[in-house]
């Protein structure tokens, strides 16, 4: 299977994005295609064999859409998108501005002269007065009607193509609608021509002086104004949804700075190649991945993690390209260019996501495919019960005019898609990658967090926590003796001890000799004295006396930390304490998941009393400890299938989320509802999951699932006044007001309604764009 994302020109409602699924889903070889409103996009999977993409988009133009190609744009993909997002806002501009410039004297020479007759003001002389000369007035306005309609003439030609295709959209109810007008107006006209000179004509009666005059040209001409105002201003607006994409392209710079023989070359960053040496200077932006060969400084990478703070970096740490050099130069082997680099896998997530479709939305794709035509339907019966309660035609063609303009399925088919869009964009700046819209639907009825513990509510590397002494030497002393007898040691713990050295003491000694004893520590001799550090048994061996610290014993453990011993000249001197430390950032956000209602719950491969003693520390009360590495995908099976008591009358299911950023999580993570990988971690745990955070703590865990509870809420709330517009506007426009003895619906109300029910959903759902994550 294939899948390819193709650009797709011309869309306009939820109804054309249906249509346009349901022409490519019926091809042989097309297994999926899923079209998103809001970014104008087709994801389609198929069998290359039985179909072509040739077929495919030779299928999507027969319905008169256009096709933008990936291929066609290249790497500048985006760029070119924004291109065709910014030519349609002109072109929208250009239709409304001089729709307007025509469409006000227009309407000032038609309904002037009626309001003051309606009021009885007699305030044009007779011969200034258009109502005397129908046949002329109706000619004047005829000609001033056409230009607005010739710069609208899109919707004409889209809306008639798709309602013979079978596939009527919001632009085929605009069409029949403006159109209806627009011939029992022009009908009128030459009915008046051809009256000059008849009796008829001569007798001037009231009845006869108003239906000669009963134009709609200005009602035709202000119904496409502001159509084509809506249209422009909700262009607009999506190109405000769409905002992430731009800025994360945006980012990268365009030219990099290489050592070539010990050269400086400026060059484009689509040459630059795995192992270039990299130069950044201060206050420039990193342009691709890679590891620091010399040179310190810190980077801010705020643009992937939403952390403000900048990073240290040395020689051997890791880079990532389009974070900032804040101050010192510093020189880098590329190890990741194009679209291995982290900023072009953010990207994909993110695009990849908005051009997924959350399972609420096919509520809405469902209504809008049959939309149009249950319009068309209700506007004609509404049309001919008038008619035949003896409403003239002028009255009725009001009714079906407003039924058709006020119907909107627009609202409807952008409700759900511009808020994933906008969701998963501000999730993105915040370093909380969502990677499809099921994802964030699923993401907000989380009832339980299940967190790995190394390296997820702790750092995963052993550090010093505490140096215990009682004997001749003070914790300085005892440090350089301990970190310098561990130089040569390739054990964790020896290594935690070796680095906490060089951060406290700046250097170390070199041991005259060193030994390590297999499962007990090492033997080293330091400035002639001899040391020994490790375990019990080591000890033991030793003939070395640890009574003095066996309280001091307890405790560690009690704290869930490795207590190592130190002897010198047989004699114990001091104890040190490693242990995995719990990130500064887990404890609050672990509250912050409870105060939301949400059971945590660690799981781990340590024994019980670490695993309880880390737990207790962050406040969880449920812990999943000596879990071996393949049991915890099925640990996980077995916490979702316990359910919870709802009321105590039914079982509810928990829906899980699992947190990790190891190998082993992997399975867990696909086995979860929903899979958390800190950006931390491992490649694998990162594929596995449906989630990634960029920040390296929890409060991404959190922050997801409040994001994810506010885009479903803010789609719910587009949805309720999407269906309550229609529900309220239909019937009002039918005429069920005036029934009861209310107005009339004015057909240019009607338009106006409809572009506003589009754009307030948009501007809805670009308060999500406000949180604070």
């Amino acid at each position: 299977m294939e899948s390819v994302i193709i650009g797709i020109g011309g869309m306009k409602c939820a109804a054309c994005a249906s249509n346009i699924e349901r022409i490519v889903n019926k091809l042989d070889g097309v297994k999926t295609g899923v079209v998103n409103l809001s970014t104008e996009k087709l994801k389609v999977e198929f069998d290359e064999h039985i179909v072509s993409i040739v077929t495919i988009t030779a299928a999507i133009k027969s319905t008169g859409f256009s096709v933008y190609l990936p291929e066609e744009s290249g790497t500048n993909e985006v760029e070119a998108m924004t291109k065709r997002k910014e030519d349609e806002q002109k072109a929208l501009w250009f239709a409304f501005k001089w729709s307007l410039i025509i469409t006000i004297p227009l309407f000032t020479f038609s309904m002037v002269p009626m309001t003051f007759l309606s009021l009885g003001w007699n305030v044009l002389p007779e011969n200034l007065d258009p109502l005397n000369y129908p046949s002329w007035n109706g000619l004047i306005q005829l000609i001033a009607v056409l230009p607005v309609m010739w710069l609208n003439r899109g919707i004409f030609i889209r809306g008639f193509r798709a309602l013979f295709t079978g596939a009527a959209n919001m632009d085929s109810l605009i069409a029949k609608g403006t159109m209806v007008a627009f011939l029992f107006s022009l009908y009128i006209t030459i009915e008046n021509f051809f009256l000059i000179g008849t009796s008829l004509a001569a007798t001037m009666e009231e009845m006869v002086f108003m239906e000669r005059n009963q134009f709609y040209f200005e009602t035709v001409a202000v119904i496409l104004t502001l159509i084509v105002l809506g249209k422009y201003l909700e262009a607009k607006t999506k190109g405000s949804t769409s905002e992430a994409i731009k800025t994360l392209i945006g980012l990268s710079p365009k030219t990099a700075t290489i050592i070539k023989n010990g050269t400086e070359l400026v060059v484009p960053i689509e040459d630059v190649m795995v192992g270039d040496i990299v130069l950044v200077k201060p206050g420039e932006k990193l342009p691709v991945d890679g590891i620091v060969v010399q040179g310190t400084t810190s980077v801010d990478e705020s643009m992937l993690t939403g952390e403000s703070m900048p990073v240290d970096k040395k020689e051997g740490d890791n880079v990532v390209g389009a974070s900032i050099n804040k101050n010192g130069s510093i020189k880098y082997e590329a190890t990741k260019i194009g679209k291995d680099t982290v900023l072009a896998r953010i990207v994909k997530l993110v695009e990849d996501a908005q051009n997924s479709k959350a399972p609420i939305a096919r509520i809405a794709d469902t209504i809008s495919g049959y939309f149009a035509y249950a319009v068309l339907a209700i506007a004609i019966i509404a049309g001919l019960a008038w008619f035949f309660a003896g409403y003239n035609m002028a009255f009725v063609m009001v009714v079906v005019v407003s039924v058709l303009l006020i119907a909107c399925p627009c609202a409807l088919g952008l409700a759900t898609p511009t808020a994933v869009m906008v969701g998963t964009g501000k999730g993105a700046e915040n370093g909380i990658l969502i990677k499809g819209g099921e994802s964030l639907e699923i993401a907000h009825k989380i009832n339980i967090v299940v967190l790995d513990k190394t390296g997820t509510v702790t750092i995963g590397k052993p550090y010093v926590t505490d140096i215990i002494t009682k004997g001749r030497y003070d914790k300085s002393e005892i440090l350089l003796l301990a970190a310098s007898a561990e130089r040569h040691s390739e054990h964790p713990l020896g290594e935690a001890i070796v680095a906490y050295g060089m951060e406290e003491l700046g250097k170390l000694s070199e041991p005259d000799s060193f030994e390590s004893v297999t499962g007990q520590g090492i033997i080293a001799v330091i400035e002639s004295k001899n040391i020994l550090i490790g375990n019990k048994m080591l000890m033991d061996n030793n003939k070395i006396d640890l009574t003095a610290y066996d309280t001091d014993l307890g405790n560690l453990e009690n704290e869930g930390k490795t207590p190592m011993y130190l002897a010198i000249d047989g004699n114990l001197e001091a104890m040190i304490a490693v242990a995995d430390i719990i990130k500064p950032s887990s404890k609050a956000a672990i509250e912050r998941l409870k105060e939301m209602g949400i059971e945590v719950v660690m799981i781990t491969g340590d024994n019980s009393r670490t695993a309880e003693a880390v737990a207790k520390q962050v406040g969880i009360e449920s812990v999943l400890a000596e879990v071996l590495p393949q049991d915890k995908a099925d640990k996980i099976k077995e916490l979702q299938n316990q359910g919870k008591m709802d009321f105590g009358l039914r079982k509810c299911p928990k829906i899980l989320a699992m947190v990790g950023d190891g190998i082993n999580d992997a399975p867990a993570l696909v086995q979860a509802d929903i899979g958390i990988a800190l950006g931390g971690g491992t490649d694998v745990a990162i594929e596995s999951a449906e989630i990634v955070l960029m920040r390296d703590d929890l409060h991404g865990v959190a922050g997801a699932i409040y994001l994810s509870k506010r885009t479903m809420r803010n789609i719910k709330q587009n949805l309720f006044w999407a269906f309550a517009y229609n529900i309220a506007g239909i019937p009002i426009a039918a005429g069920v007001l005036y029934l009861f003895g209310g107005p009339l619906l004015n057909p240019m109300i009607a338009a106006l309604a409809m572009a506003f029910s589009s754009i307030s959903v948009l501007l809805n759902v670009l308060r999500i764009k406000r949180l604070h994550l």
